[in-house]
């Protein structure tokens, strides 16, 4: 499969205060889908800098809507900040490709802190998180919402057929 990106021009500015601003000539929505593996090799970076414990700035993102507003999403976050930096640090957030891959990964994380039904998916352990494969190579490929998230209820649609979740649906395990 070919990606070809057609995604919004990015700017970077940094703020006095060591905060980082991408200027974003488009809204989330049209931010390309990105590869797997590029996912999957940022979600490994990103659990490498956590548990490195490596700190971040905080990083504001500013997406122009084509009638001229304004989307605005902020990243204060502690750990968020912590995971845009090893995905800066490894592919970098300057591209609309770079900046799709990140927000992929923090559309997906914070899907997973509130989808019950997703907990046949994935497993924690001491040192971070198991994807199944499937929620990669979904959270690569499901457009983005205007808040820069993914929406559940089509995100689980585009996963229902997996047998993870239909035994976890058959024994009750799914809200």
């Amino acid at each position: 499969m070919e990606f070809k990106d057609h995604s919004p021009s990015v700017r970077v500015a940094a703020g006095p205060n060591g905060s980082v601003t991408y200027l974003v000539d488009g809204p989330p929505e049209v931010l390309p889908s990105v590869r797997r593996r590029d996912l999957e090799r940022a979600w490994y970076a990103a659990r490498e800098a956590a548990i490195s414990g490596l700190s971040s700035p905080v990083r504001g993102f500013r997406f122009r809507r084509p009638d001229g507003s304004h989307t605005d999403v902020a990243l204060a976050d502690p750990n968020a900040r912590c995971w845009a930096g090893a995905v800066d640090g490894t592919i970098g957030l300057g591209s609309g490709y770079g900046l799709a891959l990140c927000l992929r990964l923090l559309a997906l994380v914070d899907l997973l802190a509130r989808a019950r039904w997703a907990l046949p998916l994935f497993r924690l352990e001491r040192d971070g998180a198991v994807l199944h494969p499937s929620l990669l190579t979904a959270a690569a490929s499901a457009p983005l919402t205007a808040e820069a998230r993914f929406d559940e209820i089509a995100f689980r649609a585009d996963l229902a057929p997996l047998p993870a979740l239909a035994a976890a649906h058959r024994t009750g395990t799914t809200t």
